[in-house]
């Protein structure tokens, strides 16, 4: 296996703008480098509850599933606040339609700032106030994105509603509408921005006029806007920065694509990718990898692709003799969840409670479906550091794994409530979002 630091090495130009950034700093869904891979700190917890390792513990009003952002010791989170009763969101596993008519009453779409080292609410701001205008996903929220940041700015993103741009103390800078449309079985929006070089990248699919769309991070003028052959896709785009160019790599149900930094398609394929394209892509070891796998589908493929492919890559006999994919498993990929590449390993995990792992350079499988126990179903996508790796149940219960070629739980930690959002780690701290609160835990000051 190769060493842990050459794989953190690698991954630092997968993604990102690190221009005013700092390596403590965690800015967009899943890390600064979108893998889920912290950098080891003697300090970071393999064991919490509700009263153990926890620093601190900050109530967060209202609904919402967006990762915690952090940028210069401030933490991050959106939230919506309905003045009247709703569907309460519940975890499990849902094949069918979504809540078909709007949430009951007025709603405040807000945006909320900790500190760090305190868990001291620094400020809050109302973006909206209003009725909502679409359904939802029944398990999902209004405030189902991650923001993202540039270091300087916090752009947060309501799908359906609108983005906007905040300096770090709270000041609204701008913001930009976006027009609501109809989503499949009336699920809404959840892809997360991603911020490079001065772009804020969106991209919205959707069941009457899909798109992605740059606007410029200081003034929110949009820059460009390319159109989308798609309706089903709520996967976070990736901006890979690889040995060949930078590009925007967004997967869906139609087709696979990469775009320039200017809109332009790059190249595309069709994956024969699952009916709901949900787990985002993210680069490790030279490679794209890119998945969906709803379950009621029989084709749920994950693909490991190399840099530097133009045009199209569709090929007669299949996905074998591709030159830009290094390997391709039909039956490997999650629902809802990311995988994640910890070492020369490629973990999933299943939405109904397992986990599998492959070689990450080959593909090759290391081990098949093993069931967690006791059970537990996800939503939430693994993290790993200090040679293990996190799976946080829909229930508040995290598993921690043995990283390696055998599949052994080392211990579980409950929180013991609904837990949809992806946990974050910057330092020697973790922050982890349930439905009303927001946990920093540490074992720094046990």
């Amino acid at each position: 296996m190769k060493q842990l630091a050459v794989v953190l090495l690698m991954v630092a130009v997968s993604s990102g703008d690190a221009t005013s950034l700092r390596a403590e700093d965690f800015t967009r869904f899943r890390g600064t480098h979108a893998t889920g891979v912290a950098e080891d700190h003697p300090d970071l917890p393999d064991r919490w509850s509700k009263t153990e390792n926890v620093a601190w513990v900050a109530n967060v009003p209202g609904q919402g599933w967006g990762s915690p952002i952090v940028v210069g010791g401030r933490v991050f989170v959106s939230s919506v606040i309905a003045d009247e009763e709703n569907v309460k969101p519940k975890g499990g596993l849902y094949l069918g339609r979504g809540v078909r008519d709007p949430a009951k009453g007025v709603h405040h779409w807000m945006v909320y700032c900790f500190d760090l080292h305190s868990g001291k609410e620094l400020w809050r701001h109302e973006a909206h106030t209003g009725r909502p205008v679409v359904p939802r996903h029944p398990k999902s929220s209004y405030a189902a994105e991650t923001p993202t940041t540039d270091g300087e700015r916090l752009f947060v993103l309501f799908g359906d509603l609108g983005l906007y741009c905040y300096s770090l103390d709270g000041d609204l800078l701008w913001s930009h509408p976006i027009e609501p449309k109809k989503t499949n079985f009336d699920y809404g929006a959840a892809a997360s921005p991603v911020v490079h070089d001065g772009q804020v990248f969106v991209v919205y699919d959707n069941m009457e006029e899909s798109w992605i769309a740059s606007f410029d991070a200081a003034t929110g003028k949009q820059r460009w806007i390319t159109k989308r052959d798609e309706t089903m896709s709520w996967a976070t785009p990736l901006v890979w920065q690889n040995d060949k160019r930078t590009e925007i790599v967004v997967p869906g149900q139609q087709r696979n694509r990469g775009y320039s930094l200017d809109g332009q398609e790059l190249w595309s394929f069709d994956g024969g990718m699952s009916i709901l394209v949900i787990p985002s892509p993210f680069a490790a070891h030279g490679l794209c990898y890119i998945s969906s796998g709803y379950v009621g589908d029989a084709h749920r493929p994950t693909f490991a692709m190399h840099p530097g492919a133009e045009g199209s890559l569709d090929l007669d006999d299949g996905f074998a003799e591709n030159e830009f994919i290094e390997w391709y498993q039909p039956l490997a990929s999650p629902y809802n969840t990311t995988q994640i590449v910890y070492g020369d390993y490629l973990y999933t995990v299943y939405d109904q409670g397992f986990m599998t792992c492959h070689n990450a350079l080959t593909g090759e499988e290391v081990y098949g479906k093993q069931r967690f126990s006791p059970k537990g179903s996800f939503t939430a996508s693994p993290w790993a550091y200090n040679g293990k790796v996190f799976c946080l149940s829909e229930d508040g219960l995290t598993y921690v794994i043995k990283a390696g070629p055998e599949f052994e739980i080392l211990k579980t930690n409950p929180l013991e409530e609904l837990c949809i959002a992806t946990p974050s780690v910057v330092g020697d701290k973790l922050l982890i979002r349930t439905l009303t609160k927001l946990y920093c835990v540490t074992e720094k000051d046990r």
